[in-house]
């Protein structure tokens, strides 16, 4: 597992829609590449060789995936931004998630149009 990384730019709050997020996905080689956890947006172009078009975790790049990764899911019907139906459990990985993701990725923005059912909970 990597160290946490010291060179992170203070988070950003810029406000994204889940439909401006896709164009985020690494498909447009010009733009970042960024995933959203809960609604915290996080720019992982440093890891494209995970993320990018035809890698292992892609499926969660240029959207919010959190209930897939709470379930530790890479099925594309899984990779939504909807995380109320998680037990316990997995609540705690997609929560360990966010905290992984949170020291060693910049926070660019944040989803302002969660499903209702987790907009207060992110």
């Amino acid at each position: 597992m990597q160290p946490p990384r010291a060179d992170l730019a203070p988070p950003k709050d810029d406000e994204y829609t889940l439909a401006e997020l896709t164009a985020y996905d690494g498909s447009d080689p010009s733009k970042p590449i960024y995933v959203a956890i809960k609604g915290t947006i996080f720019d992982v172009t440093p890891k494209k060789d995970v993320y990018g078009p035809g890698r292992s975790y892609h499926i969660f790049a240029g959207k919010d995936g959190s209930k897939g990764l709470g379930m530790s899911s890479l099925k594309e019907e899984d990779a939504v931004p909807d995380w109320s139906t998680l037990p316990e459990n997995e609540l705690k990985v997609l929560n360990d998630w966010h905290g992984f993701f949170a020291k060693r990725y910049n926070i660019v923005g944040r989803v302002v149009d969660l499903p209702d059912a987790v907009k207060d909970k992110s």
